[in-house]
């Protein structure tokens, strides 16, 4: 188990395995100060690290999901002089690093919007394995009318998005509802109003739930493989990893089966246990 006090900005607790961290800065609309991120990156450090965890849940409080980055910051980062490194350039691909490492997680990363997803926000969304929403909830790539660009989020908005919507909404700054966003591909499911939003969460955290963590762990890194790696060498792995995974959860898995009873790792989750 790992430490999961000392967190000023993000609330995180433990339930039945898994990590709900809320983004908590409401009076910046959550923004992705580097104080922020750097907590978030110390939740997904606990998912990397402890065995026992099922997926990381992302949202915000206050009704709002994520303003992307901190606009108040920017001025001090211009005001560095830039130098063979510039800072801008360092601290930007800063984000970025945090950003492989949340898509690389090897348990299901949920993110869970209300209000607005924008810029860095949306890149979380991105990231995410499943994504809920509120139908009337917001998305945008909101960076070029300050006139900069969404830099380290950009493969993360492709990779869901596809290449032909990301130039839509980089390009025109469009900002989409719950709906629209569904219609692109960015939302899974969409929920009427945050107490419907809980149920939804609840629903798929059960189905999560039904399914094994460590066969969990297991498929998700050999999924990203897929299309990367030779498929020889993809499937010896593979194969590696069925024999693995049989002799450990598998027993187990088999014999619920075989006596018509829930697996051990089974757990129902109810809208009141994920509520923040």
């Amino acid at each position: 188990m790992c430490d999961m006090d000392g967190f000023a900005h993000i609330l995180l607790r433990r339930e039945h395995g898994v990590l709900l961290a809320t983004l908590n800065r409401p009076e910046t609309r959550n923004a992705l100060a580097p104080e922020v991120v750097a907590e978030l990156a110390r939740a997904v450090g606990i998912a990397e690290s402890d065995d026992t965890v099922r997926a990381l849940v992302l949202r915000g409080a206050g009704g709002f999901f994520c303003a992307g980055g901190n606009v108040g910051s920017f001025q001090s980062r211009l005001d560095a002089a830039a130098t063979d490194e510039d800072p801008v350039a360092a601290r930007n691909r800063e984000f970025g690093r945090f950003m492989q490492r949340l898509a690389a997680l090897p348990v299901p990363v949920i993110a869970v919007v209300e209000g607005a997803a924008m810029g860095g926000g949306m890149g979380l969304a991105c990231a995410a394995d499943l994504v809920l929403a509120t139908q009337d909830a917001k998305f945008a790539l909101s960076e070029t009318a300050l006139g900069i660009i969404p830099a380290q989020i950009a493969p993360f908005v492709v990779a869901r998005l596809g290449r032909r919507a990301a130039l839509r909404l980089g390009l025109f700054g469009e900002r989409v509802s719950g709906s629209a966003a569904q219609a692109l591909g960015l939302v899974d499911e969409l929920a009427a109003d945050g107490a419907a939003l809980d149920a939804l969460l609840a629903q798929w955290l059960t189905r999560l739930c039904a399914c094994a963590p460590g066969a969990n762990r297991a498929l998700k890194p050999l999924l990203r493989r897929c299309g990367r790696d030779e498929d020889g060498a993809l499937l010896d792995d593979a194969a590696r990893l069925f024999a693995a995974c049989m002799r450990r959860e598998g027993a187990e898995g088999i014999a619920a089966f075989r006596e018509k009873r829930p697996a051990a790792w089974r757990h129902e989750f109810t809208a009141d246990a994920v509520r923040t």
